[in-house]
């Protein structure tokens, strides 16, 4: 999914970004078609965040190329047709509502009419009321609305819910799937599994700063929905890793935790090879646990 083409919107190729001694990304490789909506899904610190600030120009790779329209995402060109909801917002508190969108549709040649802008995201009764007098949730919500002030043909939205209740995020959600119907290329960083599901068809996992899954969101979820079992027995460990399912094993002594994609297969395997065991316990596994069996497996899909 990653070949890089001449249509694509995002061409990011063979991308490292390093801070001082810490490599937050290691050859990365993606393309984003027109029309796309995808999802970066990984732990907090993945490199989601580093990727989405090569795209978008604010920071350039160490080595590799990005390219934001064919070009240079630094140039005024390449970024005209970009819009950008980054995890913290700064508004200006003694501003109206409706004075920031006109402020930022200011900079842009064709931007979305004031009142359609702030009608899709509930923002229409707040457009005289000052920034500065919003909860955290409308704060949030207007941010991702002047991500859509140009009418940008591609947004990239950095974990656009944050501080949003669950009634305020599938507002949200539902807003931007409309606008992905209009024709828009979306790209989404979340780290959580429920925010991916909703908006993307696609789903990139990144984790360690590098892609280890790019997919359809069924074969990434079958991938990330593990299951945690623990039990103490004699077993040797071998074994273990070998029963149906597993991805990763931990062994201290005789007590044994281990990832598997199917639970239920494995508790079977584990009766009726009559192995000893006690103390068996299974629950969902974390998503950081998931990507984690991702990283210690050979599991990767290659980007």
């Amino acid at each position: 999914m990653t070949s890089i083409t001449s249509t694509a919107v995002v061409e990011v190729e063979e991308a490292r970004r390093s801070f001082g001694d810490v490599l937050a990304l290691d050859g990365v490789s993606l393309a984003v078609e027109p029309g796309e909506i995808v999802g970066l899904l990984g732990p907090n610190g993945a490199g989601k965040s580093t990727l989405l600030s090569l795209i978008n120009g604010q920071r350039k790779p160490s080595s590799g190329t990005v390219r934001l329209f064919g070009q240079d995402p630094r140039t005024p060109a390449a970024r005209i047709g970009l819009g950008v909801t980054p995890q913290e917002t700064g508004l200006p508190a003694s501003l109206k509502v409706g004075e920031v969108v006109d402020f930022v549709s200011g900079h842009y040649p064709n931007p979305m009419p004031r009142a359609e802008l702030l009608e899709r995201f509930d923002l229409a009764d707040l457009a005289g009321r000052q920034t500065g007098g919003l909860s955290g949730g409308q704060k949030r919500r207007l941010a991702v609305a002047l991500s859509l002030a140009g009418q940008p043909r591609l947004v990239l939205l950095d974990e656009p819910t944050t501080g949003l209740d669950v009634e305020g995020r599938r507002a949200l959600w539902g807003a931007l799937r409309e606008y992905h119907r209009e024709g828009a290329t979306v790209i989404v960083t979340s780290h959580y599994l429920e925010e991916i599901e909703a908006l993307a068809e696609r789903v990139v996992v990144i984790g360690g700063g590098r892609i280890l899954a790019d997919d359809t969101l069924p074969a990434v979820i079958s991938r990330v929905q593990s299951h945690r079992v623990t039990f103490h027995s004699d077993v040797a460990r071998d074994r273990v890793a070998q029963l149906p399912g597993v991805t990763a094993v931990d062994a201290d002594g005789d007590r044994y935790s281990l990832l598997t994609g199917d639970s239920d297969a494995f508790v079977r395997e584990l009766v009726t090879s009559g192995t000893t065991f006690t103390g068996l316990e299974v629950r969902g596994a974390s998503l950081e646990e998931a990507f984690l069996s991702l990283t210690d497996t050979d599991t990767e899909v290659a980007a």
